[in-house]
């Protein structure tokens, strides 16, 4: 058989659509054996086995606030080893910092959530962009393609998940956070 043909690449898609942002529910959670401020998870995305991913988020959830959410997960990233740990994706955050009259700064973390009613694996959309053709792990680590959407990722004023204007969406509405307005995503 003739070898498969290379996909095309759009060099115009906007960085945001080769991301990969698939809605996923943590089905297991436990506090990393050796790291402070991480949290090992195993998250059910619609693929054959559930995703483990490691978040920082310890400071700011408890397992029980944790088990059983529904989340988004940037799910073409290139594995890494979190202590140890190796993680395939991340939970997609919204965070703000405050600084108080003494100087001190206190950073509000939440998740930015998509519809209940979401199926798990859904991939996010963009209002007013083409839908994703995401890249490949390798390829968003060696384009920097998530270093690239940072700046644009925020909340707006209703804490609803935005990349320059653009909602992020799924078939059953939009993905947002509950308190993080102006916030940006991470």
């Amino acid at each position: 058989p003739a070898p498969a043909a290379p996909t095309i690449i759009d060099p115009n898609l906007p960085d945001i659509c080769k991301l990969e942002f698939k809605v996923g529910k943590i089905t297991k959670v436990w506090v990393h054996p050796t790291a402070d401020k991480l949290y090992c998870e195993e998250i059910d995305v619609g693929e054959e086995e559930p995703r483990q991913i490691a978040s920082g988020l310890r400071k700011h959830y408890t397992e029980e606030e944790m088990l059983g959410r529904r989340v988004l997960v940037v799910a073409n990233l290139k594995a890494k080893k979190l202590v140890g740990f190796k993680s395939h994706g991340m939970v997609l955050c919204a965070t703000a910092q405050k600084t108080n009259p003494d100087d001190e700064t206190t950073e509000t973390v939440e998740f930015v959530e998509p519809p209940e009613s979401t199926p798990l694996g859904e991939i996010v959309t963009f209002d007013g962009l083409p839908p994703p053709a995401p890249f490949t792990p390798a390829q968003v680590e060696k384009k920097k393609v998530f270093q690239a959407c940072m700046d644009g990722m925020k909340t707006d004023g209703d804490c609803v998940g935005m990349w320059n204007g653009h909602v992020f969406r799924t078939t059953m509405g939009v993905c947002k956070g509950r308190i993080v307005k102006g916030g940006d995503m991470r």
